[in-house]
């Protein structure tokens, strides 16, 4: 138990432990980012705006398969903390099996929904003619990586569930290096343009899952890592994963089909427009995902202490968390902006593209920020066992809302600013609700321990 101990969250300073904690997931997030930027850079600067248009022009529905994974992720981060902090072995060694069957067979799902519908769902978005052709294209290479993303988003769980979030980094980098590599050599060398792009992902993916499939394996003497003879679904186990990861999943998922009808406003500007929010839609997941390395925390600790009947530090990592995700959306949105032309050149060449571009990063750099008070109340809600509640709300507050925005304010006004308005006011409004709901539950749930 001497090694298990080494992840634990139940004791100590929360202040330094939250940030330690995160650094490893931030760095991790970042390196991801900045390797999927790497994929746009390449294709914006050598294969040029029409296949920019084309990958940006995926990315909703990419998100839609991706987020849902990583909600079932979720899930399966919140139960390993909880059965950790417990000291519950059995639980813990049935909750890591179940898990990674779970996740696998979710993955091969979405690889058989990707490659038959793709096209199809691109239709029903109105993508641009010139820009369909190489966006199917793509989804389909990129969706044959998806069980690979199931997988590692699992192991990725596990380990940052146990305190480890160091090892998920080392794995991410040497994929995401292969990954950069190979874009240089299938777009530049090979002329393979989206193509090339989606299977340097699709490989790097792999590469991931096998990392940290192995790495849980070798950990087969520790109550969280993975032995061949114990591959078996629980019953119990399953249902208790699917009951938080499937409501975050599809709270995931649904914000992607909100975000389908924010797309098909974007797709009824020019080209150019479309383009250029692809390039401005890069800053997005530099804020969201270091800003979604301290929702990580917050679930974790949470998770750990609730399991632990560490009452006084539960509030205190909900609060820590969330100073720490509202102070790095606020940081990381306005530097962006100050960068704002430089930024947007590293995916084009085009004046006409970054110009596009700025009119998003001038409105959702002061956005982020509110995003952490909707986000960190979620993952502590979950942290405390509550998922199908917090997905409800969101569901109505923000996706529901985005939908109704889109056909009301946005029609009512027809610019680009008033369609990216939306987010800000969809997660105050969603914020609000999720803030109330967590206190009560804080209140009932904790008054218990």
């Amino acid at each position: 138990m001497r090694q298990e101990l080494l992840g634990d969250l139940t004791r100590g300073p929360l202040g330094k432990q939250i940030f330690f904690f995160s650094l490893p997931l931030i760095l991790s997030n970042l390196l991801q980012v900045l390797f999927n930027m790497a994929d746009i850079a390449v294709v914006g600067r050598y294969a040029g705006p029409i296949a920019l248009g084309s990958v940006g022009s995926t990315s909703i529905l990419v998100t839609l398969f991706t987020g849902f994974l990583i909600g079932m992720s979720g899930g399966v981060n919140v139960l390993t903390a909880l059965h950790f902090g417990a000291r519950d072995r059995k639980a813990l060694a049935e909750t890591v099996h179940s898990a990674a069957i779970l996740c696998a067979v979710v993955g091969l799902l979405f690889l058989g929904a990707g490659l038959l519908f793709a096209r199809g769902i691109l239709e029903l978005m109105n993508t641009k003619p010139e820009l369909i052709g190489g966006a199917a294209l793509y989804l389909r290479i990129y969706f044959l990586g998806m069980p690979a993303m199931a997988i590692y988003n699992f192991g990725n769980a596990v380990f940052s569930a146990v305190g480890d979030t160091k090892r998920p980094l080392l794995y991410l980098s040497v994929a995401g290096a292969l990954n950069v590599t190979l874009n240089l050599l299938f777009v530049i060398a090979c002329g393979l343009d989206v193509a090339g792009v989606a299977l340097a992902s699709v490989i790097s993916q792999y590469v991931s899952a096998a990392l940290i499939l192995l790495a849980l394996f070798r950990r087969g003497g520790e109550s969280y890592g993975l032995r061949l003879r114990e591959l078996r679904l629980s019953r119990s186990r399953s249902k208790a994963i699917l009951r938080i990861g499937v409501p975050g999943g599809l709270q995931n998922a649904i914000f992607a089909i909100a975000n389908i009808f924010i797309q098909v406003g974007v797709n009824s500007f020019d080209a150019t427009m479309v383009a250029g929010n692809s390039a401005a839609t890069n800053q997005d997941p530099i804020v969201y995902d270091v800003m979604a390395a301290f929702y990580t925390a917050c679930g974790s600790f949470i998770g750990q202490n609730y399991g632990a009947r560490q009452k006084d530090r539960i509030q205190k990592s909900f609060f820590i968390s969330l100073a720490y995700s509202f102070g790095a959306g606020l940081f990381l949105g306005v530097g962006i902006l100050a960068a704002g032309p430089r930024f947007l050149s590293i995916f084009t060449k085009e004046p006409a593209v970054v110009q596009a571009g700025m009119h998003r990063l001038r409105v959702m750099s002061l956005s982020y920020c509110v995003s952490a008070f909707m986000d960190c109340t979620i993952s502590a809600s979950r942290g405390l066992g509550k998922s199908l509640a917090p997905t409800v709300i969101v569901i109505l507050g923000s996706c529901v809302f985005r939908i109704l925005w889109v056909y009301t304010v946005f029609a009512h006004f027809g610019t680009i600013t008033s369609l990216y308005l939306l987010y800000v006011f969809s997660w105050g409004i969603t914020a609000a609700a999720e803030l109330w709901y967590f206190l009560r539950v804080y209140k009932r749930e904790v008054a218990e321990l």
